[in-house]
């Protein structure tokens, strides 16, 4: 397998954009080599610009859950097309995505649409402030939330409790009202209570995805729920990653808690840039031309991301691959284990529906700092032999795999003969 045109678009690359990327995970620094560029994809395959194809796994950090280029969603999409990009004005579009996404959310009675998930959880995160009164903001080491200043606060190690910018670029004064706790800690979260008597609330993703898969332990979403009820504050779930993954709706379904305010992305724009934000009426009340929390953008409600949702969420609903998925997922869990246990190597499997990822590590992992043990140099041999053997992986250890409902038999069969082989090469480190 040769990678010489991806090796020279990211030469040429490099003169005008910063590391020849548009965003950091994408320039592989953390396994090594350059980065490979994308000309294609179908179904559950993508394509490089050398003509290498491979199974994705990473399928856009999640949105093209029926794979690429669904039929319905392509349909869709070059109808809307012919009327026009951008309106700067509403479509009755927005109108039914909007009710899509509200009755699958049994607690949101209003959303409002955006661009991206950070643009998402910034409004979230502003309008509890705005409904509570209250200015401090409880976040988890470990969870990512989109490169908002107040949120870009350094995680685990010595620095978990610690309000430290995480990024150059951030002043103190800007993380001043961000809390840090520690993921599946209760009693981490009630000692900041303890000290501090004016939270607005706590933002955490369900699922953990950005630090690999972590899973909520020992109902602690639950507990979380009621202590912060408890104190006035409100419960902020960043559903951009898990929202529509694992049951038509959000996690918290799954898991038994309803959040206040949740945010969303991915999955509801069928590829295309979008994220959301809703909660009960009398929260979104808060919000203009309602109420006096301002959030405005001139793109929210793009109608080619609008079509693109409806005809993903739509497909998606009558599809209903969720089972599929958990059937799936159980076998790649079980390759990876058993492979693993073949060649000796250590491993943990995170594993939430169709999110998952192993861990080089010999021990659990149920927040950043246990993540933090996964030996990141084989995830980088491991990594490259799976590319190698036509598998494309997110090209980092804290990032979440996911599956599509286009995956194959025949697709399974070939990730197994790829992890037979990655895990190999780890064995022989």
């Amino acid at each position: 397998m040769e990678f010489k045109k991806s090796q020279k678009l990211y030469e040429k690359g490099l003169v005008n954009l910063v590391g020849a990327v548009n965003s950091p995970v994408r320039a592989f620094s953390s396994v090594g080599g350059n980065p490979l560029f994308i000309k294609k994809a179908k179904g559950s395959k993508i394509t490089d610009v050398d003509g290498n194809e491979y199974i994705d796994l990473v399928v856009s950090y999640g949105p093209m859950i029926l794979g690429h280029r669904h039929k319905k969603v392509q349909k869709a999409v070059t109808k809307a097309l012919k009327s026009g990009y951008s309106f700067g004005a509403s479509t009755e579009n927005e109108i039914k995505l909007a009710k899509i996404v509200c009755d699958a959310f049994p607690e949101m009675d209003k959303v409002r649409f955006v661009n991206s998930g950070t643009e998402a959880v910034i409004s979230g995160v502003r309008l509890a402030r705005a409904y509570t009164g209250k200015n401090k903001i409880i976040k988890f080491s470990g969870c990512y939330h989109g490169h908002q200043d107040s949120l870009l606060v350094a995680a685990g190690s010595g620095l978990a409790t610690l309000s430290i910018p995480g990024s150059k670029g951030v002043p103190e004064g800007a993380v001043k009202n961000t809390l840090i706790a520690t993921y599946n800690d209760i009693e981490s979260v009630k000692k900041l209570f303890e000290v501090h008597d004016d939270i607005a609330g706590a933002i955490i993703e369900p699922i953990g995805g950005n630090m690999g898969v972590v899973i909520p332990q020992n109902n602690f979403l639950k507990e979380l729920k009621e202590l912060l009820k408890s104190k006035g504050a409100l419960l902020i779930a960043d559903e951009v990653m898990t929202g529509f993954r694992s049951t038509f709706g959000g996690a918290q379904e799954l898991l038994g808690v309803t959040a206040d305010i949740t945010c969303l992305g991915k999955v509801i724009g069928g590829g295309f840039p979008v994220g959301a934000y809703g909660a009960r009426e009398e929260i979104m009340q808060e919000v203009a031309p309602l109420g006096g929390m301002y959030q405005a953008g001139t793109l929210s409600g793009n109608p080619i991301a609008m079509v693109g949702g409806i005809a993903t969420l739509t497909t998606l609903k009558k599809q209903n691959p969720y089972q599929k998925f958990e059937e799936i997922g159980s076998i790649l869990e079980i390759i990876l284990l058993e492979t693993a246990k073949k060649y000796n190597v250590d491993i943990v499997v995170n594993r939430f529906g169709s999110m998952m990822n192993p861990f080089f590590t010999n021990q659990e992992v149920t927040n950043f700092e246990q993540a933090q043990t996964s030996d990141t140099e084989k995830f980088a041999v491991f990594f490259w032999e799976m590319i190698r053997n036509g598998v494309f992986l997110p090209p980092s250890q804290f990032e979440a795999w996911f599956l599509n409902s286009a995956i194959s038999d025949k697709d399974i069969k070939k990730i197994a003969t790829a992890v037979d082989k990655a895990m190999l090469a780890v064995s022989n480190m």
